[in-house]
């Protein structure tokens, strides 16, 4: 999946947001209250198309009975939040080829 995340969250419903205008410590917890499995990424790694920014390592949730996943999103003029986004198989399988806990 990739495309553009401002045009997603103005045209659909179909997302939840965790924590808004916030910091990135507060993000990344409610990251972890709101997911089965956390994977750590790099800043700047690609996650659905999207550079992701933060303080390292940069945690994403992932809900495979759900199939969604949680990140955090940061616009300058508004802070960091925290989004739940349904996704498919193949973007939770991209996901976790990231996951710099893990050497594959």
């Amino acid at each position: 999946m990739s495309f553009c995340l401002d045009t997603y969250l103005q045209q659909s419903e179909d997302y939840k947001i965790l924590v808004s205008q916030s910091g990135f410590k507060e993000c990344a917890e409610a990251i972890r209250k709101n997911s089965k499995e956390i994977v750590h990424i790099n800043p700047g790694d690609k996650v659905l198309g999207i550079r992701l920014i933060g303080i390292p390592p940069i945690p994403v949730g992932i809900n495979p009975d759900k199939k969604t996943v949680c990140i955090t999103y940061t616009k300058p003029c508004n802070g960091t939040s925290a989004i739940e986004l349904p996704v498919k198989q193949e973007d939770i399988d991209e996901i976790l080829m990231k996951n710099i806990d893990y050497k594959h």
